[in-house]
């Protein structure tokens, strides 16, 4: 099989890949880190531009990825093989993360514990076999192959990476959700994961972690099982003796939907700068809870004011991360200064509900065949609304000259119609497997 070199720019980095492997996973190999979301061909986040040579992809989303942008040159690198010696250009990368030299391994792990933190999380903690280490950066996550099969879920580390000398190599601690009828949460909702079952684990992926090249201060935004790898970097600032402001606000439902607040506690004490604030969204009388109410969004824009020069790291479900970005822009955190993991939940046709801190493929399609619905809607109503005009101006002055072009009108009328149906029918299809994939070939 040929091996190809493959030159990114501008950042000047170079690989090689055979042509059965795709660039992505290759890179990975490698020790570069590119960004990367759901490496399906299902989100943008590996989106490149191939300047030179002969690329083939896979099937991916058109949504992840027009067909206008495959003719222009566009790739994802997730679904992408080399078939010579390319040179891509990179749209988005993070300088922080590019070089990190943590090359992705796969190993034999064994369950050491399952330990419930509430009525839906668990606590697993894999003890390392073969081989009985792996290297991974305070943050990031890996990939579990489910028993059985084929499929993986992803899930965030909420233990320390292997660059602080204190942290063990041999262990990989998860705070997990989980879900009824999915098919890693199955495992664990009927106590079908026992310690000392054996699991593949392959990672570690993600550009979730601290910049410690900066003095800002910062503020966590988490819910959920994304209390994981926020915990992670609390952690390392606690072993670092990394003295930083920040301030963390973590959104539950009920009280029962708290944990580690004891932990949290003993960790503001020994980090001075440090604020924990806890919000309840659906507080009921028998919690007792007299601290703050309401989404978490809500409790942030209430405490907060102007929040320019302030790193945000956010990581829950992707309403409450969306929300929280938006937000915080308004705020004054920048782009630059905001870092996420959104941790999705997708149900695809015939299957059961995917975990885990990659961005979950049929929950973005739908999200933006919604937004075309929304879009095509408006269309359609002010097209309806010209029209009208248009019928009025005509019965009340039949000989007048008409202040619109009526065919451009009836026109424009007829495409939003169109563009409002053709939406609704994927969204409708929607459901259940995707029908947007398709394969790409580009020759430049």
């Amino acid at each position: 099989m040929a091996k190809h070199k493959i030159l990114f720019e501008p950042v000047g980095l170079e690989i090689g890949a055979d042509e059965d492997e795709y660039v992505l996973e290759e890179s990975f190999r490698q020790g570069v880190m590119l960004m990367h979301g759901c490496k399906e061909g299902q989100c943008s986040a590996c989106k490149a531009f191939v300047l030179e040579g002969d690329v083939e992809m896979d099937k991916y989303s058109t949504f992840a990825l027009p067909e206008y942008e495959s003719e222009e040159g566009y790739v994802l690198l997730c679904r992408t093989h080399a078939y010579s010696d390319l040179v891509i250009e990179l749209t988005n990368w993070d300088e922080h993360m590019l070089e990190s030299g943590v090359p992705i391994q796969t190993a034999q792990a064994e369950v050491a514990e399952i330990v419930p933190l509430t009525h839906d999380i668990r606590r697993l903690v894999l003890k390392l076999v073969d081989p009985p280490e792996m290297n991974w950066i305070t943050g990031q996550y890996v990939e579990i192959t489910i028993p059985g099969t084929e499929e993986t879920r992803s899930y965030s580390l909420s233990n320390l990476g292997t660059a602080v000398p204190a942290a063990r190599d041999d262990v990989l601690e998860f705070m997990i959700k989980l879900y009824p009828g999915g098919r890693m949460s199955t495992l664990f909702l009927e106590d079908e994961l026992k310690v000392g079952d054996s699991l593949q684990v392959t990672g570690p992926y993600g550009t979730f972690t601290l910049r410690e090249d900066s003095e800002r201060d910062m503020i966590f935004v988490g819910g959920g099982a994304g209390m994981g790898p926020l915990w992670a970097l609390l952690s390392y600032m606690d072993t670092q003796g990394i003295d930083r402001k920040v301030t963390y606000y973590y959104g539950a439902r009920t009280r029962k939907d708290l944990f580690y607040l004891d932990k949290l506690q003993e960790m503001s004490e020994r980090l001075p700068r440090f604020q924990f604030v806890p919000a309840l969204s659906e507080a009921v009388p028998q919690d007792e809870w007299d601290g703050e109410t309401g989404l978490i969004t809500e409790v942030v824009d209430r405490l907060e004011g102007d929040l320019t020069g302030v790193e945000a790291y956010l990581c829950g479900p992707p309403p409450m991360v969306d929300a929280a970005i938006e937000l915080l822009e308004v705020k004054g955190v920048g782009e630059d200064n905001t870092f996420y993991d959104k941790f999705t939940v997708s149900v695809p046709l015939g299957e059961e509900v995917t975990e885990g801190p990659t961005k979950g493929p049929l929950d973005q399609i739908l999200a933006k065949l919604r937004t075309r619905v929304g879009t095509a809607k408006g269309e359609v109503e002010t097209a309806a609304e010209e029209v009208t005009e248009v019928v009025e101006a005509v019965e009340s002055a039949p000989d007048a000259a008409l202040p619109f072009d009526k065919e451009a009108v009836q026109e424009h009328f007829q495409e939003a119609q169109e563009a409002l149906e053709s939406a609704e029918e994927e969204l409708a299809g929607g459901e259940g497997e995707p029908s947007t994939q398709e394969e790409g070939h580009s020759t430049r």
